[in-house]
């Protein structure tokens, strides 16, 4: 493990995991640090809310799947002045996905080793430095999210060989449908993603992101002009020179979006 912090700087860790024996693994491993100090353990949810409101901890392993209520569901009941950063502790590889989504320190897939709860210490040792407050912008992130307060995608998660990969709504230009899968375009990268043109539309931001044809979505912001061709429908000009195109099946939509940007349609 990296090396501990001083006494006085110590970690006060919460363990909330149902599973006894993942419990005690994470307590053995977390001994051999001097810097870390376990203030308790809970097996649900339940106890650890009443735990995390007596002890006030820096640092909370939280299992995602529990019998009573899952992990994200435990932050999002707590009040926001009582929640500490957060390391997602899961034997689901999509659960770790999530707790990317929404801006987890870090999460450990199980079975873990030292080595890599080492690397999960050191993040929070690390982010914690970095904010006199437990909550940073960060956790009101992760808890607007669960709360419903950010119900748009802010960033996109990519799983590739052997990394994930991080990129914000705001850097894509436009979306492609491609079978089951979407292609992201963000500038002269291009990226796969797991879902589909229908599921993803609802998750975006409207005010950002039209559909303009069956297997298109665009960034509003990145279109320079607009052509009519044929039939109602347009060819669409992006600042980049990608040229797309707007079906008259998905016009009206695409008006309403951009009434306060009427140059868009002067070619009417």
């Amino acid at each position: 493990m990296a090396e501990a912090a001083a006494v006085g700087d110590r970690l006060r860790v919460l363990l909330v995991d149902d599973e006894p024996l993942a419990r005690a693994k994470l307590r053995r491993l977390l001994a051999e640090d001097p810097g870390v100090e376990i203030v308790g353990e809970a097996a649900s949810s339940a106890e650890a809310r009443e735990l995390v409101r007596a002890h006030l901890p820096d640092l909370l392993f939280l299992d995602i799947q529990m019998p009573d209520e899952d992990g994200f569901a435990l932050l999002r009941s707590l009040p926001a002045g009582s929640v500490p950063a957060v390391v997602f502790v899961t034997a689901f590889d999509q659960h770790a996905l999530r707790a990317f989504e929404v801006h987890a320190l870090d999460y450990l897939l199980k079975p873990f080793d030292r080595e890599r709860l080492g690397v999960a210490l050191e993040r929070a040792r690390e982010a914690l430095a970095r904010r006199p407050n437990p909550i940073d912008e960060q956790l009101r992130m992760v808890l607007g999210e669960l709360r419903g307060e950010q119900p748009y995608l802010g960033r996109f998660v990519i799983r590739s060989v052997g990394r994930i990969l991080f990129v914000a709504a705001a850097d894509v230009d436009w979306i492609e449908a491609s079978g089951n899968y979407v292609r992201l375009h963000a500038g002269k990268e291009s990226h796969l993603l797991r879902e589909t043109m229908s599921s993803l539309e609802t998750r975006l931001d409207p005010r950002v992101f039209a559909r303009i044809h069956r297997s298109t979505i665009v960034n509003v912001e990145r279109i320079r002009e607009l052509h009519h061709i044929f039939h109602g429908d347009y060819s669409v000009l992006l600042k980049d020179g990608t040229r797309l195109t707007l079906s008259r099946g998905y016009r009206e939509q695409f008006e309403r979006l951009v009434a306060g940007a009427p140059e868009l349609l002067q070619a009417r």
